[in-house]
């Protein structure tokens, strides 16, 4: 079954105009989830760096990358407010949950808008828990996984409102925002997007700031469970909300 974010995430470059022959920039890449969308779709004559602060990811995404074949992908280690300026100016830079985490994404995204040729893209994914999660009737399970990921991350200083925040922080950036759009993850006794691997890779940071234990949260049949809850209430739910939008650094910038 395809990963509904997954395509969101592409249309999302799609509509942007990332496309063969870029050379892009892939700021908070963590493994390379997107860096590998997006060094896919600039094809052999494109490039794209990766960058992160975590060495023990970008080793995880050094591998991957090998894995996959991919000669066009290089992955640094740097902070996304200090991007070196030795890497030069890029065609676009793209970001999936990053700005979320800066503790000022406007400042944030000001100090990325240098790495960008003028006219360049700037194409940013936030995940937003404004809305959801929803359900008729309500799910409990459903709703109690989502508060053990979501008070996790607000715990880490995270902006849970992100999305709404996205569009106006790129504009406050100088940038052009060419588009925005919402789109919602949905869930039915027939579609099921897997939670496990999730909790699973967040484990030690929901045990540390004493969200749930790993007995609680029981992340060997967490997966099982929701689709039960959900094909009981024979139901449709609403996850969360995910915001895309693309902008440009102006010509005379």
């Amino acid at each position: 079954m395809a990963d509904t974010r997954e395509e969101m995430m592409e249309r999302l470059l799609d509509d942007a105009g990332i496309r063969e022959g870029m050379r892009v920039l892939d700021v908070g890449c963590a493994f390379g989830a997107l860096t590998f969308l997006v060094a896919r779709r600039v094809g052999s004559t494109g490039q794209v760096v990766g960058l992160d602060r975590d060495p023990h990811l970008l080793s995880m995404a050094r591998e991957k990358a090998r894995e996959q074949g991919l000669s066009n992908v290089t992955f640094i280690e740097a902070d996304l407010a200090a991007v070196p300026p030795e890497l030069g100016l890029f065609d676009a830079i793209t970001g999936r949950r990053v700005l979320m985490y800066q503790p000022d994404a406007v400042a944030a995204l000001r100090g990325l808008v240098r790495a960008v040729k003028p006219g360049g893209l700037v194409v940013f994914q936030e995940n937003d828990a404004s809305i959801g999660p929803v359900s008729l009737p309500p799910l409990p399970l459903h709703i109690r996984v989502s508060e053990w990921m979501w008070h996790t991350v607000e715990r880490e200083g995270a902006d849970l409102h992100m999305g709404f925040h996205l569009a106006p922080a790129m504009e406050q950036a100088g940038l052009s925002v060419e588009h925005v759009r919402a789109e919602a993850t949905l869930q039915t006794p027939k579609v099921h997007h897997p939670v496990g691997p999730i909790l699973r890779a967040m484990l030690p940071r929901i045990v540390r700031h004493g969200i749930a234990t790993e007995e609680e949260m029981g992340i060997d049949t967490i997966d099982a469970r929701l689709l039960e809850e959900r094909t009981k209430a024979n139901t449709t739910y609403l996850g969360e909300m995910v915001f895309g939008a693309w902008a440009r650094r102006t010509v005379g910038d």
